[in-house]
């Protein structure tokens, strides 16, 4: 039977394990860093100061001339409107005109509105808007919208 050999350390034992912290090599002290922090703020204020009155003036002068120009969109967004209802109402009038007693703006001869406003602008939905476009021509509208 062989003889069971125990391993032991070596001779003298083993070295010792360094477990002291090594701290990093400091570039500046804290005092360096502030007062660094402090001049670059001051130094960046500064250019704030004198370059504000200019980007004011430009900002006013932009929001001037959106809100100049705002009602004049609005009025051809409402005339390309009225235009693309127009459109409707001759390209119903072309597919419907040989049908006999058929009259634009009314369901088989009866008034699509009836009552008191009956007279009155009534806003079409979204389908009847784009009655003779694609569907595809539609979804794309519709999805820009709503994603606005």
């Amino acid at each position: 039977m062989a003889q069971i050999k125990q391993d032991m350390p070596p001779e003298g034992g083993y070295r010792p394990i360094h477990f002291k912290r090594i701290p990093c090599k400091t570039f500046f002290s804290g005092a360096a860093i502030i007062g660094g922090y402090v001049g670059m703020t001051a130094g960046a204020a500064y250019i704030y100061y004198l370059n504000y009155g200019a980007v004011f003036r430009r900002e006013l002068e932009v929001k001037g001339g959106s809100l100049a120009i705002y009602p004049m969109l609005l009025a051809e967004r409402d005339r390309a409107f009225l235009k693309q209802l127009r459109r409707n109402r001759d390209e119903e009038r072309e597919l419907m005109k040989n049908v006999p007693g058929w009259k634009v703006g009314t369901w088989y001869g009866e008034p699509v509105f009836v009552g008191p406003e009956a007279d009155k602008f009534h806003n079409p939905s979204i389908s009847e808007y784009y009655v003779h476009s694609s569907y595809k021509d539609m979804k794309k509208i519709v999805n820009m919208q709503f994603a606005v």
